[in-house]
C-alpha cells in the first residue's frame, strides 16, 4: 500500500507541543506561552526544543520527484481525453458512453489540479515536443500505432478494444502513483500525497467497471 516514509511519520510522532506556565485556572489574562518537546526514546528523557529548534521545523516540502511525476500525469491524462473522445462516434454500447464520460469528467478536473498545483510552485509545465522529451516513456500509455488502431476500429471491436487498452493505461497511472508514493523520493508534502491518493482510487473504480464490461463483450 501507499505510505509515508518511516522518518516522516516518526518526525511527526516525535514532536508534542504542550504549554507552558499555564496555572489551569479559568481567569488567566493571557493565553499561555507553548513548548516543542521532543520525546525521548523509551526509557528516555525528553528535550525541549529552543525557540530556533522549533521554528526550523517544517511540513516536508515537494521535491523534484513530485514535478516529474505532476508533468509525466498531466500528458498520461491528456491521452487518456484523447481515448475518450472517439467514444461517442464509434461504440455501439450502451454503458461504455457513460464510462468515458465519467473518465473525461475526472481526469480533467485533476489536470486543472495538478496545473494549480504547479502554478502555486512556479513551476512551468513543459510544451509540446519539450513535453514529451521531458517526460520520457510512462507505463501504460498507447503507442501512436495502437492509437491508429483504436481511432480506425467501430463496433463491438472498438468497445472490446477501448477497454483493454484503458485498463492497461489505468493500471499504468496507478504503477506511477504507487513509484511516487513508495520510492522514498517524493509524496512526502502533504498536497501532493493527498491528490495521488485520490487518483489512484479513482483509477481503480474505473479499472474495477471496466474489468465487468469486459467481461460481458468476453474479453481477456
Amino acid at each position: 500500500m501507499p505510505h509515508r516514509s518511516i522518518a516522516a511519520v516518526a518526525a511527526a510522532l516525535a514532536l508534542l507541543a504542550v504549554p507552558v506556565g499555564c496555572s489551569g485556572g479559568d481567569n488567566d489574562d493571557a493565553a499561555p506561552d507553548a513548548s516543542i518537546v521532543q520525546l525521548g526514546a523509551p526509557g528516555g528523557t525528553n528535550r525541549e526544543l529552543t525557540d530556533k529548534e522549533g521554528a526550523a521545523l517544517e511540513a516536508p516540502s515537494f521535491t523534484q520527484a513530485d514535478v516529474d511525476f505532476v508533468h509525466g500525469m498531466i500528458a498520461h491524462h491528456q491521452q487518456a481525453l484523447a481515448m475518450t473522445a472517439l467514444v461517442s462516434e464509434q461504440t455501439e454500447h450502451d454503458d461504455i458512453p457513460l464510462l468515458a464520460e465519467r473518465m473525461d469528467v475526472s481526469q480533467r478536473d485533476e489536470i486543472e489540479l495538478m496545473e494549480r498545483w504547479l502554478d502555486e510552485r512556479d513551476v512551468q509545465l513543459p510544451e509540446g515536443d519539450d513535453h514529451a522529451a521531458h517526460i520520457g516513456p510512462m507505463p501504460g500509455m498507447l503507442t501512436p500505432e495502437e492509437l491508429d488502431a483504436l481511432n480506425d476500429a467501430a463496433g463491438p471491436e472498438f468497445d472490446r478494444l477501448f477497454l483493454e487498452s484503458m485498463i492497461r493505461h489505468h493500471q499504468g497511472a496507478v504503477v506511477m502513483i504507487e513509484t511516487l508514493l513508495t520510492g522514498g523520493e517524493g509524496g512526502q508534502e502533504s498536497e501532493i500525497f493527498q491528490m495521488a491518493q485520490h487518483m489512484e482510487a479513482d483509477q481503480q473504480v474505473e479499472i474495477s467497471r471496466m474489468l465487468a464490461l469486459l467481461a460481458e463483450l468476453g474479453g481477456d
